[in-house]
């Protein structure tokens, strides 16, 4: 993999922090959580050699507009060449990213 793709947070028991794993929909859109106990980076592309513009907090739920293939990457979702396209130019992988199943669950990005 390359570059870290996260830090993660472990409780004082050394067990991984828990968070809310639920998929939202409202009117805005849907939102899917990042893996409990993570923060992962936004890159500027579909892989570990593009640019950090952010990292997300923990407990963060992100939209995705589309899916790009690029760098395989694991994660706690297992290990996925799919990076998920949250805002204009920024992408997270998508084994950090909780959509309750393998592949795309969004339009590929052009």
């Amino acid at each position: 993999m390359g570059v870290e793709e996260h830090t993660q947070e472990t409780t004082t028991a050394g067990e991984t922090a828990s968070a809310d794993l639920t998929v939202e929909t409202t009117a805005s859109g849907t939102r899917y959580p990042i893996a409990p106990g993570y923060r992962v980076n936004v890159r500027t592309g579909p892989g570990t050699s593009y640019r950090i513009v952010r990292t997300l907090p923990y407990g963060q739920k992100i939209p995705i507009y589309c899916q790009k293939p690029g760098e395989r990457v694991t994660g706690p979702y297992g290990t996925s060449n799919l990076w998920d396209n949250i805002a204009n130019g920024q992408f997270v992988a998508d084994a950090y990213v909780y959509t309750g199943r393998d592949g795309y669950i969004a339009p590929r990005c052009d």
